[in-house]
């Protein structure tokens, strides 16, 4: 049997973990990796999407308005990938692994498919949840472009940095979260 850590522990350790990222490198953010990846992707494809340039702060510019942003920060990204960011985002796929495999609980077959929350409200089959995560997923990742970033960048690392706008995220989190999870859970 292997021991979890309770709430509290993990949220210290995950705090300094926040509090040493933002001391030695920069805040934690994720969602602008899937932009940088996807810029990665369409800059194979195409010859001009991002050009060297003279003129713009980071040396690169981009056809694309969105690459282009902050003197051209995103292109810079897109022709140099290997960073800090990438790294961390794989390094916290990496970390779910060894965590899943070393200390987390193991699932049984059936919360493999679904958990039994889902199971209980919406039947055993998995394709129904695959498909609303997916959507989910989606949906999150357009939301996180829009408001200029993800829950981790927004909401963590901003209410460590006592952003006004990292509380006020955070509460729309909440605020919006709460009334959906009871709307597709149902009060028990």
């Amino acid at each position: 049997m292997t021991r979890q850590w309770n709430w509290f522990t993990g949220g210290i350790a995950l705090g300094v973990v926040f509090l040493l990222a933002v001391f030695l490198v920069k805040p934690i953010g994720v969602s602008t990796e899937f932009v940088i990846l996807d810029g990665i992707i369409w800059n194979a494809l195409s010859d001009d999407l991002i050009t060297k340039s003279p003129d713009a702060k980071s040396g690169y510019a981009s056809t694309n308005a969105y690459l282009n942003k902050s003197g051209g920060s995103y292109a810079n990204n897109v022709i140099k990938p290997i960073r800090y960011s990438p790294i961390f985002v794989l390094s916290m796929i990496v970390g779910a692994f060894l965590s899943a495999k070393t200390r987390g609980p193991q699932p049984t077959a059936s919360d493999r498919i679904a958990p039994e929350v889902w199971r209980f409200r919406f039947g055993e089959g998995g394709t129904k949840r695959y498909l609303v995560t997916f959507i989910g997923g989606v949906v999150v990742l357009f939301g996180a472009r829009l408001a200029g970033g993800c829950m981790s960048g927004n909401a963590m690392s901003g209410i460590m940095q006592t952003s006004i706008s990292g509380y006020l995220f955070a509460l729309g989190i909440f605020l919006a979260g709460i009334p959906l999870a009871i709307m597709i859970y149902g009060r028990k």
